[in-house]
């Protein structure tokens, strides 16, 4: 009976996207013209109980087990793009009542203390290196890059990102830099090269060590300190603050305890400088306690921010203010595309390191599930701008 229902949804919704949807005898949904985007649904059966059980999680996973596909000649982000862009319309009126009762809570063991941090940071980003290898730039850079023009090379698109945020900073000779997630070091070795002298944190152990390693072939290490560390026993006094796309990973809980660790680091006259990831407030407000796909399978304890929740964040808890904010998330849709595109050109590198074909079609779908956020404009990235307020 649920999954009857939940076809009779699903249809509705595809009625008013510019897709197709083939069903096996030969059926075919959606309001799209012959050569629009098209999924070919493989088990509708399969597909329409994971949805009727978990609406927010069954989608993702019945493209896991292969229920659905995407039909040939189509690619999966263009397909979901259409979905994210109409999202708070598709949803009938009258079902989004049930919302309470459909959405999963947060599990507890998800929680960002620092025990908890450490686990789902590790859970994600200790993978293993050469994962990430085989679909990111030689600078092993895992956010979004900064385009000045589409067919340019990524890894200079990446450089330019981490040169524009190190200029928000002030980043410049001698200048005592902390860096709060440093990734694989792309970021310290470039602030480094200015003459800085960089602290940076993180806590997964495959990260920390191939960023030293990194660091030392640079000829950087009398002037990078790379820990694993968490960011609230940090000490110390720093010029500027960079923090990219680390804020993410925080919860919404701990988001004052991060600006006040960051404000209690920060020199006078200094700079905080963060690269995040924003939604809009009113679907931070809807969605903040639910349980999602991208929380199950990919980032557990991760949230999304508002900018309007880091400017309510700050001014309750800080004398921080934000001065600049330069948004960018079309660039974001282009960087995942690539991201994705690389990561099925290397599809045997990624099944030698031990990957089955479910966690490649799972990593599919999240390199898609995101991309269509960003290129839809549900989903923005900005560099932000900190400083004590005068």
């Amino acid at each position: 009976m649920r999954a009857r229902l939940a076809r009779l949804i699903v249809d509705r919704m595809l009625d008013q996207v510019p897709v197709r949807a083939i069903y096996p005898d030969g059926t075919v949904r959606g309001a799209g013209a012959a050569d629009s985007p098209a999924l070919q649904i493989v088990r509708p059966q399969a597909m329409f109980e994971r949805l009727a059980r978990s609406p927010k999680i069954g989608l993702g996973e019945s493209y896991m087990a292969g229920d659905w596909t995407v039909a040939d000649g189509t690619d999966l982000g263009e397909l979901m793009t259409p979905f994210a862009a109409r999202l708070t319309e598709l949803i009938p009126p009258q079902l989004t009542r049930f919302r309470r009762v459909v959405d999963r809570r947060l599990p507890r063991r998800t929680r960002n203390t620092p025990a908890g941090s450490r686990d789902n940071i590790s859970a994600h980003y200790d993978l293993s290196n050469e994962l990430f290898a085989a679909f990111l730039d030689p600078s092993m850079s895992y956010s979004s890059a900064l385009f000045e023009q589409v067919d340019e090379e990524l890894e200079t698109a990446q450089h330019r990102k981490v040169e524009r945020i190190l200029d928000l900073a002030g980043v410049g000779p001698g200048s005592r830099v902390l860096e709060v997630g440093a990734g694989w070091g792309t970021l310290a070795i470039a602030a480094a090269r200015r003459g800085a002298l960089v602290t940076g944190i993180g806590l997964a152990i495959e990260q920390v060590n191939l960023a030293r390693k990194r660091a030392a072939e640079a000829g950087l290490t009398d002037r990078i300190d790379l820990r694993l560390e968490d960011y609230r026993s940090v000490t110390g006094t720093y010029d500027a603050i960079v923090s990219v796309e680390m804020i993410e990973a925080v919860g919404e809980e701990y988001w004052p305890t991060y600006f006040r660790a960051l404000e209690g680091l920060l020199a006078p006259g200094g700079t905080i400088a963060i690269q995040a990831i924003l939604m809009d407030h009113d679907r931070l407000l809807a969605t903040r306690n639910s349980y999602g796909w991208i929380q199950k399978y990919i980032f557990p304890g991760g949230l999304i921010p508002s900018r309007t929740a880091i400017d309510q964040t700050v001014a309750a808890h800080t004398s921080l203010t934000v001065e600049e904010d330069f948004r960018f998330g079309p660039d974001y849709a282009e960087t995942l595309r690539r991201w994705r595109h690389r990561f099925q050109a290397n599809s045997a590198a990624v099944r030698a390191e031990g990957f089955d074909e479910t966690f490649q079609r799972t990593w599919e779908f999240y390199l898609a599930y995101c991309e269509a956020g960003f290129a839809s404009g549900y989903l923005d990235v900005a560099q932000l701008s900190l400083r004590r307020r005068s």
